[in-house]
């Protein structure tokens, strides 16, 4: 395979330190980009630490015995992180979602659930990929989740063994999904990245398995996150295609958006048994709506998860910078943001050197 795979390392280093204008100004609650879209949604990679490796996202050949993570110092304290969302939330934020990496291998992660949900009005999420779930659910849900999404691409024991290069076996994902129903944190969203000629013969099965379930099952159009899963647009199965494969097996009928803005377009079963969500973000972009900021595990903020370049917050605060001054460099920041990278998706921008989504999450 002629893919040519640049290693995080490099990409790491592409950051800016945001300038610290004389005037401060204070939130006012409604922070608007360039293009009229408020800042709502906060996703907060926790680690940059995974225990699996998945091939379309942390592949073995870069993510090596050899790889240099981050060092501990280098990440967020959990004190930073809580500092940073409660100044997003003065300018709108209402959601944040927990992200890595693998999140829960981030040791004690229940003590950041309880920071962040104690903060007024604030929902508190996170993107697992399940396997820590059965030790870690009940910690979490006495924290303050309230719910959580698993990522799961495959119920084909070889086919998940093989995508997730760990030799991680299906049934230790569904044992976790399973622990955090058993916990109080469902229903469970179940995340299915669809590429076409390695995972999308089993659209159906998956379908069928969770129908009746209780959980949602959401899946998504394979993109162009970073620089190292050798993205093509042939590899991609359409939303429609997705909901055409399910619809010709189990009637299915549209359903209204739970909200301005949702990325994901909802369908039900006509018998009552449930639902799904597709996420089009290749074929459908939903640029125009989105309303969501990352924080990078060591404190670089990115507007889009197509950047190639963030704004490094934690030198500002580890410099002694105030929350007023922080809050005025995060609505400049938000403020002259203008992202639209899927709608000018072509194949000359997939293949720009972008951050991994294993340091700035999903």
């Amino acid at each position: 395979m002629n893919q040519r795979v640049i290693p995080l390392a490099d990409e790491r280093q592409l950051r800016q330190l945001p300038p610290v204008p004389a005037e401060l100004v204070a939130p006012s609650g409604l922070l608007l980009d360039s293009r009229g879209r408020p800042v709502k949604d906060l996703r907060i990679s926790v680690t940059d630490r995974c225990n699996f490796r998945c091939v379309y996202c942390m592949p073995k050949a870069v993510f090596d015995k050899d790889y240099a993570f981050l060092p501990r110092e280098a990440l967020l304290s959990f004190e930073e992180i809580a500092r940073l969302a409660r100044i997003f939330a003065a300018h709108g934020v209402s959601k944040i979602r927990l992200t890595g990496g693998e999140p829960l291998l981030r040791r004690n992660l229940e003590r950041l659930v309880a920071q962040l949900v104690a903060i007024p009005g604030m929902e508190v999420t996170l993107t697992t990929n399940g396997v820590l779930l059965p030790k870690k659910a009940p910690a979490l849900k006495a924290a303050g989740l309230t719910r959580l999404t698993v990522s799961l691409d495959s119920l084909d024991d070889t086919t998940f063994r093989a995508m997730n290069d760990m030799d991680v076996p299906v049934a230790d994902v569904l044992a976790g999904i399973d622990a955090a129903s058993a916990a109080g944190l469902g229903p469970v969203k179940i995340n299915m990245v669809v590429k076409r000629g390695m995972n999308d013969h089993e659209i159906v099965a998956m379908a069928r398995h969770f129908k009746g379930s209780g959980h949602i099952l959401r899946f998504i159009e394979f993109m162009d996150v970073g620089s190292s899963n050798g993205w093509r647009m042939d590899d991609v199965v359409p939303s429609a295609e997705v909901v055409r494969r399910i619809g010709e097996a189990f009637a299915l009928e549209p359903v209204d958006p739970n909200y301005s803005g949702e990325v994901a377009e909802r369908w039900r079963y006509a018998d009552g048994s449930g639902e799904i969500g597709v996420i089009s973000s290749v074929t459908q972009a939903f640029c125009s709506t989105c309303t969501r900021a990352r924080l990078s595990t060591e404190g670089r903020l990115y507007t889009c998860l197509f950047a190639q370049s963030g704004h490094d917050l934690r030198a500002l605060m580890r410099g002694q910078r105030s929350d007023a001054e922080l809050a005025t460099v995060i609505g400049q920041i938000w403020q002259q943001r203008g992202d639209r990278y899927s709608e000018i998706r072509t194949a000359e921008t997939a293949a720009l050197r972008k951050i991994e989504m294993s340091y700035i999450g999903g």
